[in-house]
This record gives C-alpha cells, structure tokens and sequence, in this order.
C-alpha cells in the first residue's frame, strides 16, 4: 500500500507540473476565452444588480428563490419561457463578487485533487493483472481520457462551452494522466506478480 500511496503523490505531482505548464507556458487554460466589450459599463451594472456571488443563469424562470423543483419544471416547460430560450440570448455567469484569482490555496486545492485522482486510478491499476509496463501506462491513460470527456462535453453540450475551449481541457487533463501513468506504472506491479514475491 505505501508504494501505491507514493505513486500517487508522484503521479499528481507530474499531473501538476504538466498543468502548469500547460497553463503557464503553453497558453491552453485561455483557448476560447474572450474579453466582455465594454468591461467597464458591463462591470458596474453587475456590481449594482448582482451584489452577491453565485451561479447564474438566464433566462430566469422568474420564481422566487425558495421555489421547489416542481414549480421550476413547471415554469422551465411554459410557452413563454421556451420562447425566450428559442428567440435568446442564453448563458451562465459564474459571478464572484469578491474577486479572485490565482492564490497559494487554490494552488495546493489544485495539486490535492491531481493526487487524489492520480491516486485513484493507481488502486484500481493495482487490482488488475496487467503484466508489462505499457499495458499499465495504459490503462491510466484511459482512465484519464474517461475523466476528460465526463464533465467537458456534458459542459459543451448544455452549457455551451466553446468547442476549443473544451477540446483544450481535455488534453490537458488527459495528458496529465500520460505524465502521471509513465510514473505509476512504473510504480505499481500487478497482484500476481506482488503475490509471487509475498511467497518468495
């Protein structure tokens, strides 16, 4: 167990630095970004009519806040509110009223969820019988392919997240699974191979 718990540690930490450098240096955590026109008016009428943080969407359903879910179906499936969806315009804002940014906190956030999921696919690497060291790279990479496509087409695909920006995200998580995968593969042995030794 402790060689999987280092894998792991080793295997985010690679996920982490690719990211990084993904981020940083190879420009993919801004494909599909666009600047607002007019920022300035834009920002102002926010900070007036949306005082706190949160996750919006519009068009509204034009209900109160403690409306049950019900009442939301029902006002989400009415002529008038399918009109304003066909006739648009439709979106999301992640709204932070406080600012935000790049922080020490989010950073080690970051680097615990890349270990955490690296950590994850190496128990369930450790439970197959895959004997060469790229069959086990391998699987890690699927496993990170399928964490990839989980929530960024379903994002693009509801949300509307542009296609490039979706298509960026998941190279870069996928890759950071190739990176992790080269280290836990060559970590992790497969059970009959930990069993074989157990009995030498």
């Amino acid at each position: 167990m402790g060689k999987k718990l280092l894998a792991g540690i080793l295997g985010g930490l690679a996920f982490f630095a690719w990211s990084s450098v993904a981020h940083m240096f190879m420009g993919l955590g801004s494909v599909g970004l666009r600047e607002i026109p007019n920022e300035q008016t834009i920002v102002a009428n926010m900070k007036t009519n949306l005082p706190a943080s949160g996750f919006y969407v519009f068009p509204g359903w034009g209900l109160p806040p403690d409306a049950t879910q019900s009442q939301k179906m029902a006002a989400m499936q009415s002529e008038g509110m399918q009109a304003k969806i066909k006739s648009g315009p439709t979106g999301i804002l992640i709204y932070n009223s406080a600012g935000g940014g790049v922080s020490p906190a989010r950073l080690m956030i970051e680097l615990g969820t890349n270990i955490f999921q690296i950590l994850l696919a190496v128990l369930l690497l450790g439970q197959t019988r895959i004997v060469n060291f790229v069959g086990r790279w391998r699987f890690i990479t699927i496993v990170g392919v399928v964490a990839s496509i989980s929530t960024n087409v379903s994002y693009w695909n509801w949300y509307g997240f542009p296609a490039n920006y979706t298509l960026a995200y998941m190279c870069v998580m996928a890759m950071g699974f190739v990176f992790a995968g080269l280290v836990a593969a060559a970590m992790v042995k497969p059970v009959q191979e930990a069993r074989a030794a157990a009995g030498a």
